[in-house]
């Protein structure tokens, strides 16, 4: 039965790609005349650096900045960190595959930037994540509980239309998934093992989206720290996560702080992020809460290279907030209530079509979003009824580092995108719970009515 739901799951999101995304997309120079068409759809904001810089590293380039060389062949190659790895190591090989035989002669790529090739990718680990969120809830509530989680992920709109992006919302929620599932195998017999394939896992979720390093504390911390074992060995267990999910972001913090001139860990991004969400056009008015490019950033051209580039944007927004601190707690709730649909949602089928999310498909998400919520937070409740108070934590640390994230840099419902697997879980435990319920209900009612 999974299996079948895990197929309708790669229907729909095939079914998006192939339609929605179906382009052409018409390519102007600077006087507006088409000079070429593009054979999928226009990529929009961080898609334009994942899908360039996957290209750039599958033709031997490594992670330098991809725009310049593309328009100057000449140009110098610039370190580029501008998001976390993970998903541009994921789209290389896709890349590499599709400019080589055999593939090479079955594609028709005028512009070889191998977008459409890059959202079936994401179809693909989309559909994956399906079937995990399934095995998830089999671990958490039993069979019928993977069953209707892997429903809700298969369907819901906040799900799919990741799938169809070339982002790191997809490869970053199979990744979180990936995470729980580790967290309940180590339960289930904790050893040195499962404990290093814990961290190693929370640190690839650090080198999704920089926000989930709080992973190593929330999981690869906590998780060890309660299991079933003496202190002594409790205490093992989380130096051997630790020292995993260290092992696995070492690599890349250490690549960046040979490269770039002012310290740099995991991304570049973070300076530009705040000087973003934090200035007159977001700290009030309709804007409140959200991010924006020119008001906020101002010039993008600043001397140096990203990481100092980065130092400048950092020290522009934390100017702002020093400055305006009164008005920074009405603006951590509207970042959260944003995050979370709770606050002026409408705001976001405009705000989303400027990264390549269809307004419908935003409209659809809201609509299916908040039964969905309202049924998670009854099985939230069930979990803690019933005592399963450390499955309860589990699920919920995506949701909290999706909040704290939120509440440093702005709110965005793409941000959501790691913690709505979690949220059809619970919300097929509250909906398998309220089911059983009212058949326990009906019971009696049906043998007094047939008592002479």
């Amino acid at each position: 039965m999974l299996l079948a739901i895990v197929a309708v799951a790669l229907g729909v999101r095939v079914s998006y790609v192939a339609i929605a995304k179906a382009g052409p997309c018409h390519i102007r120079n600077h006087s507006g005349k088409i000079v070429a068409n593009q054979p999928t759809k226009c990529l929009q904001g961080d898609e334009l650096y994942y899908n360039a810089e996957s290209n750039f590293i599958a033709n031997g380039h490594g992670f330098n900045q991809p725009y310049g060389i593309l328009f100057e062949p000449n140009a110098k190659h610039r370190p580029a960190a501008d998001h976390p790895p993970l998903t541009v190591l994921v789209l290389a090989p896709v890349s590499w595959l599709s400019a080589h035989p055999p593939l090479s002669w079955a594609i028709h790529e005028p512009l070889r930037d191998y977008a459409r090739e890059d959202r079936y990718a994401m179809v693909l680990l989309g559909t994956v994540l399906v079937g995990l969120v399934g095995l998830l809830g089999r671990r958490v509530g039993g069979e019928t509980v993977g069953l209707v989680a892997a429903g809700i992920a298969a369907v819901s709109p906040n799900l799919w239309v990741n799938d169809g992006l070339v982002m790191s919302e997809t490869v970053t929620s199979l990744v979180v998934v990936g995470a729980l599932l580790c967290a309940f195998a180590f339960w289930d017999r904790p050893n040195l093992r499962r404990a290093a394939a814990l961290g190693a896992v929370c640190g690839l979720a650090a080198l999704a989206r920089v926000e989930f390093v709080l992973f190593v504390v929330l999981l690869a911390v906590v998780v060890p720290a309660t299991a079933r074992a003496t202190r002594l060995d409790r205490g093992a267990f989380a130096v051997a996560a630790i020292s995993s999910a260290v092992l696995v972001m070492a690599p890349w913090v250490g690549f960046n702080l040979a490269r770039f001139q002012d310290p740099t860990f995991i991304s570049t991004n973070d300076g530009i992020t705040l000087a973003g969400a934090n200035c007159a056009a977001t700290y009030s008015g309709s804007g409140i809460g959200l991010w924006a490019l020119g008001p906020c950033t101002g010039n993008l051209d600043l001397p140096g290279d990203e990481s100092q580039q980065s130092t400048a944007f950092r020290h522009r927004g934390l100017e702002y907030i020093k400055h305006h601190e009164s008005r920074l707690p009405a603006v951590v709730l509207a970042r959260v209530g944003r995050t979370w649909s709770l606050y002026r949602p409408a705001d976001m089928i405009a705000f989303n079509a400027g990264e390549d999310r269809e307004k419908w498909v935003t409209r659809l998400g809201l609509y299916a979003y908040y039964p969905t919520l309202l049924a998670a937070i009854g099985g939230a409740f069930v979990l803690w009824r019933r005592r399963a108070r450390g499955a309860l934590w589990v699920l919920l640390t995506p949701a909290m580092v999706v909040t704290v994230g939120a509440v440093i840099t702005y709110g965005q419902t793409r941000f959501r995108a790691a913690a709505e697997p979690s949220l059809a879980l619970l919300a097929a435990v509250g909906a398998v719970a309220a089911v059983e319920a009212l058949r326990r209900n009906r019971r009696p009612a049906t043998s007094d009515a047939v008592t002479p």
